[in-house]
């Protein structure tokens, strides 16, 4: 009772600044927003079109497009919509199909269509796709104008029928696309998934490691002397630290798994699985945390190490660049630290549609750490509590 009347003062304490309020909940799903965004290539893109006064073939143009595979055709309602969509990174892409199209077409006079992107790769992979289709439109339309030219057709809507028919007679040239080395995910990965976990495994780590500020001013007041005067153990101070702890990285996984999911509909998978991923995790973060807040004297001595350990070991345990990016000899070493297999068996979850039976071996290393860490962290604090 008394270890629970401990943990339950540390997460009061923990979140009575606003700013840990911004840093433990808020921060974390910035930089999930910012991550997938910017790198986040997964999901499906989106590209804007204006077409209204377009015509039947605008409209013919607008179905083309939505007949290309992973494209997401979306209308805009005019143009300057579509440029701050695009600017904004709402779309990947956006055409303006002028009012008029249709009859400029059909007398015989140049049109020009407007694309919208942004500078970066991925618009202009999709300027590509949009361009080809453009392109086969074009065809057909310059084969109806020569019939017309001809004398073969009476007039442009004959001579536009004449072209498709020639054209499904045309031989299809087939493009069968072939994946080179292997897939890293068994199925689809969401454009903030990957973000998503990583700063998950990353920030339950490094709010555990700065909360051991909170224990040395503790211990610097005088606190946990005034404790142990009182008929409460050394283990239970113990145990309420670990709790308090504890109890700050589940409540901050819980908002920003769910945070993450309602706001960019992110999938974590099996929900047991998740829950083990985080209680075991949540149990190394916290010995740690307490583990270095036994280490130092004072706040500025370990926040600096504090900060350093946590982006530290969450740069090599693959929280800032993807394990899969690793050297066979890197991800080896990348393995030394628990975030690496907590980044591990989220990647099973949510890659490749594991269950808890799946991640069996990145939880049982998890738990090895938890053991390992809070036993060295539960004898440093007894013997600072006590000497």
């Amino acid at each position: 009772m008394k270890a629970l009347s401990i943990g339950l003062v540390n997460l009061r304490r923990a979140f009575r600044q606003r700013s840990n309020v911004f840093f433990v909940f808020v921060f974390p799903m910035l930089l999930i927003l910012v991550l997938g965004v910017t790198f986040g290539g997964a999901a499906t893109p989106r590209v804007g079109v204006v077409s209204a006064g377009s015509g039947p073939l605008g409209t013919a143009l607008v179905r083309q497009l939505e007949g290309l595979p992973h494209l997401k055709v979306v209308a805009v309602g005019g143009p300057a919509a579509l440029v701050t969509d695009v600017a904004r990174g709402n779309l990947g892409a956006g055409l303006v199909i002028p009012r008029g199209y249709s009859e400029a077409i059909r007398g015989g006079r140049a049109v020009a269509l407007r694309y919208v992107q942004r500078p970066d790769p991925s618009s202009r992979q999709l300027g590509q796709a949009i361009q080809g289709v453009v392109a086969a439109q074009a065809a057909v339309l310059g084969a109806a104008r020569f019939a017309v030219a001809q004398h073969a057709a009476p007039g442009f809507q004959a001579g536009l029928a004449a072209a498709r028919r020639a054209e499904a007679l045309v031989p299809a040239v087939t493009v069968r696309p072939a994946s080179a080395g292997t897939v890293p995910f068994a199925q689809r990965v969401g454009e903030f998934d990957e973000g998503a976990w990583t700063e998950l495994v990353l920030f339950l780590f490094l709010t555990a490691m700065t909360g051991a500020v909170g224990q040395i001013e503790v211990r610097r007041l005088g606190l946990s002397r005034r404790m142990l005067a009182t008929p409460t153990p050394p283990s239970a101070v113990i145990a309420g630290e670990a709790l308090g702890r504890f109890l700050v990285a589940i409540i901050q996984a819980a908002v920003i798994i769910t945070g993450s999911a309602l706001l960019f509909g992110v999938g974590w998978g099996s929900p047991p699985g998740v829950a083990a991923v985080v209680i075991v995790f949540s149990l190394v973060a916290a010995g740690a945390g307490i583990l270095v807040g036994t280490l130092f004297r004072n706040e500025q001595q370990a926040i600096g190490v504090c900060l350093l350990l946590g982006l530290g070991l969450g740069a090599l345990g693959g929280c800032m660049v993807p394990l899969e990016l690793f050297s066979p000899a890197m991800r080896a070493v990348a393995h030394v630290t628990p975030q690496a297999w907590a980044n591990d068996a989220f990647a099973r979850l949510v890659g490749d549609g594991a269950t808890i039976a799946g991640i069996a071996p990145q939880l049982a290393v998890l738990a090895g750490y938890a053991a390992a860490v809070l036993a060295l962290a539960s004898w440093r604090l007894r013997r600072v509590l006590t000497a």
